[in-house]
This record gives C-alpha cells, structure tokens and sequence, in this order.
C-alpha cells in the first residue's frame, strides 16, 4: 500500500517508515523542523517529505494516512488549524490510524508472520538497552528486526527487518516500548500494541507531566503492558524500584524474573524475587543468576545505570535462548549508541581535531565536546556521575543543558536539577521558551550554575569559561540548535 506519515521525522515513526518501505509499501511523509539523524535516514532511504501539513498533500492520494502524536486538533486563537491536512483527512472520512497500531497489525503481528516482540520499556535507557538486546541477539545469530529511538551504534540505522533465520520459532523483533500515548484519538500507552512475548521493565520514575497525573497513573499504563504478556512471556524487573514492585502487585499471570545489584535486600511484600544480580564496578563486574556466578563482563561504558541496562538485556536474551557466555561477548563488542555521550570532537588550541579519540586516551590539553540524549533529572544525574567515575575527581565536566522534554518545560522536576548537577564542575542552562525562573531553581548551585536565552549566547559564555582538558557535555532530547558544532568552531579560535 501507499502510507503516507504526519510526523515522519521522529525517532519511532521514522523508524516505521524505514520497516514500511523494506516491507515494499510506497512511503511518504511529512513534518516540521527536521534535524539529524532521521532526516539523514528518511533521506538515504529515498523517502519522499513534506515540509508542514499542508492540504496540498491531499494530493498524494494514499492508502492510509498513517498518524503521528505529534498531531493534534490545536487551533489557534485567530480559529486556524495547526495541522490542516488531519482537519481534511477527518473531514474527508479518509482512512488513517496511529502508527503503533499500524506497526502492529501491518508487520509485527500480521497474518503469516507473527514475531515474537520482545519489548523495553522504562522511564530511562529504554533505548540504550534494546540497543545491547538487539546486539546480542545479532551477535548470537538471531538476526532479530528492531525499531529503536535512536542509532545504534554497531548497526547504524534505527530500525530493520528481521533475517531468516532458523534458529528460532518466530522471528524476534526488539521494539523501544514508550509509555507516551499513541495519538491525539488514542490515549493509551504507545507499548499496549505490541503484544510482547519479551518484556523488560527498566525502571519507573514519574514523567511526561503534561499528559499523567502522578506516578501512579503511569504505574497503571505500566500494567497494561504486563496484562497483554501471554503465560508463556516472561517479565524482566528492576526488583529495586518500588513502582515496578507495585505494577507487578496488580496481577502477573506470566513468568516474571527480577534483576538487582547485589547490595539491594528485598522487601517485605515485594511482589519480585530477585533471579538476576551484579557484583563490581560499572566497567568491571560480574553476572549472577541465582547463587551461581556465570560470567564476568569488562567494557568501556560507564555508570551503574548501563551495568543495569545489560544486566536487563543479558536476561532478555537468555528467554530467548542465548547463554550469558554470548551476551557478554557480545557487550564486550558493544559501541554505545548515537547521542549516549557520543564524543563530537576535540579541540587543541585553534585546530579541531575530529579523529575518534577516546576520552581515555585524550591529551590533557584537549577539550572533549559530547552529545548526550538525556533530559529527565535522574538521567542527567547517572550520566554525569558516570563521566565523573570515568575521568576522576580532578577533571573539570561543564554540563551544557537544555530543558526541552514537556516534562522539564512545564517545571515539574526544577528542584530535582541542582542535585542532579552535582558532578559537574560548572553548569549552563539554555533558558529560551521557559515558563519558569532558572537561574532561581539552580541557585542551590551559585556561582557553579548559569544560564542564557539563545544558542548563540550561550556557546559565547560556555567559551569564557572553558579551559585546556575540559570535558563539555550537551545533554537534550532534540538537535539543541546544532550546538556542539558551534562550540568546537568557537572554541578553535578560542585559547583558554
């Protein structure tokens, strides 16, 4: 068929118009401020876009309009449409739907090629985890299909179609399950399409303020996904966060396996046992399952929130078949993903050096620019003291922030920034569109905290303050005005 996607440029209904058009649809799409890497994608796949949501597109005459929750029914004041395509396609009685739902019954469960879906879901490193999931499953000769929020870097593209492989009764496809809903006429969590055999849940803190309640409204959506696993399935749970200890409390009519450090000590009532546990630093540590040591797993990546992350995907994998002996053969091979303190460059005196220098290996001279996806306060937290744990107490981190997501626009989680900040050296908060008074949430920080209102002003501070052998981090959920490629142009004429 011929879909055509209103809001093709985000990271899963990009990642949906790549599986589409493999899968030989006719794909085209639309959307509004395009940035890297999934307009690069959309363009090295030949995906015709749209710039806007134009009635013009009418034109195209698709099959079915296939519709992003970036869309909404928005007027505006002077009573003109934000998205007049999807007022004609409503207008019209066009055939349209989500694209979960589209993804769901037009790949993941269609007649004659029903996958075995194994699903990540969690407030954070949702994508960082079905990254390594999907790596070892590869690593393991699986040849699993995926669809994740962001590139992975050891297979570079997004999202793909599963191999014939057969290995396995069903092919297996690991999906980022986000619990943000699905579209303007479906309220539900994007994850209860899915129908998981597979599931991970990461982690559960309060977010997206600006369509839950609380935390326990989140906790619901959370149960849904469990309520939609078949006996058969198997729940993979953080038995440390209390949340998931109550979403589990609801009712579990799967097989359910929890996973922990070893210093966690269980609960009276928890409704999770521990199966799965680690003992070590984040780079250096060692998988239990039960009383018995299995294997121990020496990488590159930093922080105790990715040591969970694997632990997590080790256990997924092992439903699936793969022994721990291949999970951590392959994770020592794993290269992170784009935008997971992803090092933009180097820049030693006026000269920018862009080979792949690892922060271990830099001159001291050099001043490292990363790009960081994180955006909730728990997330730039691990991050940080991740980086900290790496470099040690003596280097200097500027952290270079912007609060972007809905959540962090709104100013529900302010308070929690300060503390979140604590590792780094000097702070900067992009302040542009902010209903809410930065530089007095981040006064807990004093002279360490600063803000400015525009890119350009911020890149000029960030450049007075930085010196020989710092390490800047930019941390935002989108392209953060191409930020990083401006620092490290200003700062090669800039001598500390």
């Amino acid at each position: 068929m011929h879909i055509h996607i209103l809001g093709i440029c985000g990271t899963f209904m990009g990642g949906l118009a790549a599986l589409a058009k493999a899968s030989g649809h006719r794909v085209t799409g639309c959307d509004q401020g395009v940035y890297p890497p999934m307009s690069d994608q959309l363009e090295a796949l030949g995906i015709e876009l749209t710039t806007g949501f134009g009635n013009e597109q009418l034109a195209l005459e698709p099959d079915l309009f296939v519709v992003g929750n970036v869309v909404s029914r928005q007027v505006s004041p002077e009573g003109v449409a934000k998205y007049p395509l999807m007022e004609s396609i409503l207008e019209l009685g066009l055939p349209y739907m989500s694209g979960p739902q589209w993804l769901s019954e037009h790949l993941l469960h269609a007649s004659g090629h029903e996958f075995h879906v194994l699903a990540v879901a969690g407030t954070h490193g949702k994508t960082t985890t079905s990254s390594m999931l999907a790596w070892i499953l590869e690593h393991a000769g699986l040849q699993p299909g995926y669809l994740i929020g962001g590139v992975p870097l050891n297979f570079n593209t997004s999202a793909r179609l599963p191999g014939k492989t057969d290995k396995t009764a069903r092919p297996l496809f690991v999906i980022e399950a986000d619990e943000y809903d699905t579209a303007f006429f479906d309220k539900r969590s994007k994850f209860v399409h899915y129908r998981p055999r597979t599931v991970i849940l990461n982690n559960l803190e309060f977010d997206h303020a600006d369509i839950f309640d609380d935390l326990r409204a989140i906790e619901r959506q959370f149960h849904h996904l469990v309520r939609t696993v078949p006996a058969s399935g198997r729940l993979i749970v953080n038995a440390q966060e209390r949340s998931l200890q109550r979403v589990i409390g609801m009712g579990c009519w799967s097989e359910c396996e929890g996973f922990a450090l070893e210093s966690h000590e269980r609960q009276e009532g928890d409704s999770v046992a521990v199966n799965w546990h680690l003992s070590g630093p984040a780079e250096d540590f060692e998988v239990w399952h039960g009383h018995e040591r299995l294997e121990r797993l020496r990488w590159s990546i930093t922080g105790v929130h990715n040591q969970m992350n694997a632990l997590a995907a080790i256990a997924a994998a092992h439903h699936v078949g793969v022994s721990v002996a291949q999970s951590i053969q392959a994770l020592e091979q794993f290269q992170n993903v784009r935008r997971r303190m992803e090092l933009k460059g180097q820049v030693a005196l006026n000269a920018i050096n862009s080979s792949p220098i690892t922060p271990s290996s830099a001159s001291p001279a050099l001043v490292s620019v990363y790009d960081d996806f994180a955006h909730h306060p728990t997330a730039i937290q691990t991050t940080l003291e991740g980086l900290r744990r790496q470099l040690g107490e003596t280097a200097r981190i500027l952290c270079v922030f912007e609060p972007r997501s809905n959540t962090m626009k709104l100013g529900s989680m302010k308070a929690l920034l300060p503390m979140a900040l604590q590792s780094a050296n000097l702070s900067f908060c992009h302040t542009q569109g902010l209903e809410w008074n930065a530089q007095e949430a981040l006064a807990p920080l004093g002279e360490r905290s600063m803000c400015a209102n525009g890119i350009e002003a911020l890149v000029e501070l960030v450049a007075s303050k930085t010196q020989a052998g710092d390490h800047i981090v930019c941390m935002s959920n989108g392209g953060f005005g191409g930020i990083h490629a401006k620092l490290l142009a200003r700062l090669a004429g800039h001598a500390p």
